[in-house]
């Protein structure tokens, strides 16, 4: 899994399955671009990324999490729970805004 944190007035966090760097996902109205210059960020560990997420959602930090590893690792880290995961094109999709 990847993980970016983009510093603004509230931190941005972008989670993504590795594999789906550069794919654009879509269905009727829905769609989804994983751009490289918004989620590819660092290379980590799942334990080291709930670290992150838990240490971020005390921040009051918003959450873009995109595919099956990492909707699993942020509901495992108690971000997102399963009714907040949409999917397009069968890839699982949650967006936290705190």
């Amino acid at each position: 899994m990847l993980i970016k944190i983009h510093e603004g007035y509230r931190k941005t966090i972008a989670l993504v399955d590795k594999d789906l760097i550069g794919k654009t996902f879509g269905e009727d109205i829905k769609e989804i671009e994983i751009k490289e210059n918004f989620f590819k960020g660092e290379e980590k560990t799942k334990k080291e990324i709930l670290e992150i997420l838990k240490d971020m959602q005390k921040e009051d930090a918003t959450f873009n999490i995109v595919g099956e590893k990492a909707c699993q690792t942020a509901l495992e880290a108690e971000i997102i729970n399963k009714q907040g995961i949409i999917k397009i094109q069968n890839i699982p999709i949650a967006l936290v805004l705190l």
